[in-house]
């Protein structure tokens, strides 16, 4: 039975939202379901999606209502990276870049508290090709599951980082747009978790609010002036969202932009109700399909101190088309002449866009990079083992290994990791393992039987009804 929803937040949100308004809140986040969302890649379109369509979410273009929750799990297009189950409500994110680009068109974008990479692989779609995204996780463990969604996404130009945000000081002025989704109170998730019920507090909420002060104060320095933070919440009270927007503007120096849509109304988004006056983005359950959210735009008015140097062991310092086997690994990748190769480790082979080269270098060399650019090969003796990052690469030339289509009970064995016996006449090799067309990962085929590359730590281990 779902637990009552704490008395000192229901007072709060009554002197916030007002008696009615609150009363249809806590009505929403008791008694009526969450709506069920996701995202299309464009750039993998799915073929069928594992659920009827109901609607589109209006405040992004790539996001769908679904009739149903399907087990998303025993669909090999997810695993593919072909979409993302993302809650609709912070795909609003979507209209802050919008505005964003009215007035330049940034370059760097680093989503700070990225975990598990619903937003950054909206992020990384709406940023133009030759861009850098850097998706950072603080949590080792939340970091992993981050490379694992941005690596199914497939776009090469992205770095993954585990690292705190005082790390990226020394990269000052460095980037032109911050996304901050910061850690929050949950009040916004009750109607999903009810862990978040039982663990909210008055204190837990002036707790997260401080520590939020935290996690922007010591990022700031790394974005540049006239840059953009994009600050966001799952949560609905004052004190995390407008008074931090506030603080942000008067001692870091920011202005907060509205993003300027003519349709936030309505799509029944609420603006500042705290008397704050400023333009920020309420959701809420009761006005909107989509579970609670804050939104503000902000753009950075001081100024960025200069870059410091870092010294550390250059990671990328042999990025370079002439790698030892780097011609034959290249011709895995379309637009091959785009990129460098280089070797992060003794025994891998990866690319980056050449354009990018510098950037990249920067962040490795002064945060901890899990996944930089594309992950091609790794070398065991004189064999070149492709990698599942190539599998599921944008940048996968199409002719680059042979492929083999399995039915759907197949497809799920290779994601359970299964051993699998390819067609008669297969040839010995690496192959492509597909289902519907999209690549899922490599196989090594022996000839009697197939060697299944697909990585152990992803592998599907909850039963299926294939």
């Amino acid at each position: 039975m779902p637990q009552p929803l704490p008395t000192p937040f229901v007072e709060a949100l009554r002197e916030q939202l007002g008696d009615q308004e609150a009363q249809a809140l806590c009505t929403a986040l008791t008694d009526t379901p969450s709506p069920v969302s996701l995202r299309i890649n464009h750039a993998k379109e799915p073929s069928l999606l594992p659920a009827d369509v109901r609607a589109d979410v209006p405040w992004c273009e790539s996001g769908r209502y679904l009739t149903e929750r399907p087990l998303f799990t025993a669909d090999p297009l997810l695993h593919a990276g072909c979409y993302y189950v993302q809650e609709a409500s912070s795909m609003f994110v979507e209209q802050a870049w919008r505005r964003i680009t009215e007035e330049t068109q940034p370059e760097r974008l680093l989503d700070l508290c990225a975990a598990p990479g619903g937003k950054s692989t909206l992020w990384r779609s709406l940023m133009p090709e030759g861009t850098l995204l850097v998706a950072n996780e603080p949590v080792k463990l939340r970091a992993q599951i981050l490379a694992e969604n941005m690596t199914k996404w497939g776009h090469p130009d992205t770095v993954v980082t585990q690292a705190y945000p005082a790390d990226f000081a020394p990269l000052g002025g460095f980037f032109d747009v911050i996304a901050a989704d910061v850690p929050c109170s949950g009040e916004g998730m009750f109607r999903k978790d009810q862990g978040a019920v039982e663990a909210w507090s008055p204190q837990a909420v002036a707790l997260c609010a401080e520590r939020q002060w935290e996690i922007i104060q010591q990022v700031w320095p790394a974005l540049r002036e006239g840059g953009w933070l994009v600050y966001s919440t799952c949560t609905y009270n004052r004190q995390e969202n407008e008074d931090n927007v506030a603080r942000i503007c008067e001692e870091l120096g920011a202005e907060a932009v509205a993003v300027g849509s003519d349709d936030v109304q309505a799509w029944g988004i609420a603006g500042d109700t705290t008397g704050c006056n400023l333009p920020v983005y309420h959701f809420y359950p009761h006005r909107v399909q989509g579970e609670g959210f804050f939104l503000a735009l902000l753009r950075k008015t001081a100024p960025a101190p200069t870059a410091r140097a870092k010294k550390k062991k250059d990671r990328a310092r042999g990025a370079t088309q002439s790698v030892r086997g780097g011609a034959e690994v290249a011709r895995w990748l379309r637009d091959n002449g785009d990129f460098k190769l280089f070797s992060p480790d003794e025994s891998h082979l990866c690319a980056v866009r050449d354009s990018l080269l510098t950037d990249v270098q920067r962040v490795c060399n002064t945060v901890r990079a899990l996944v930089a650019g594309i992950v091609l090969a790794e070398e065991k003796g004189r064999k070149r083992i492709p990698q599942h990052a190539l599998a599921l690469s944008q940048q996968l030339a199409p002719d680059a290994f042979i492929r083999v289509e399995l039915p759907l009970d197949q497809a799920l064995a290779y994601l359970r990791r299964e051993a699998l016996t390819l067609p008669e006449g297969t040839p010995r090799g690496y192959i492509l393992i597909t289902w519907q067309g999209r690549p899922l990962g490599f196989v090594n085929n022996l000839g009697a039987r197939a060697n299944n590359l697909y990585p152990p730590e992803w592998r599907i281990r909850t039963a299926l009804d294939s």
